[in-house]
């Protein structure tokens, strides 16, 4: 018995150490994406919130092409 007990207090403390180095990798801002806001400004938008991508406002320039079409 004094080895299995003594077994699973070294994998607690162990499970307990990764944790906590774990939560100071996190604070430190050791995860945080670098690279994805700049692959982020090449990417289309085609979100409506976005200002100039309603609906709306892509069918407004569409008739406008079209009458633009329809003169020549």
């Amino acid at each position: 018995m004094g080895a299995l007990s003594m077994t699973i207090l070294i994998g607690v403390l162990v499970m307990l150490i990764v944790v906590f180095a774990f939560v100071l990798t996190v604070k430190s801002g050791q995860y945080d994406d670098m690279e994805g806001p700049a692959h982020r400004i090449l990417m289309d938008d085609d979100d409506p919130r976005i200002p100039g991508n309603s609906s709306e406002q892509k069918k407004t320039e569409v008739s406008q092409i079209d009458k633009e079409q329809n003169q020549i």
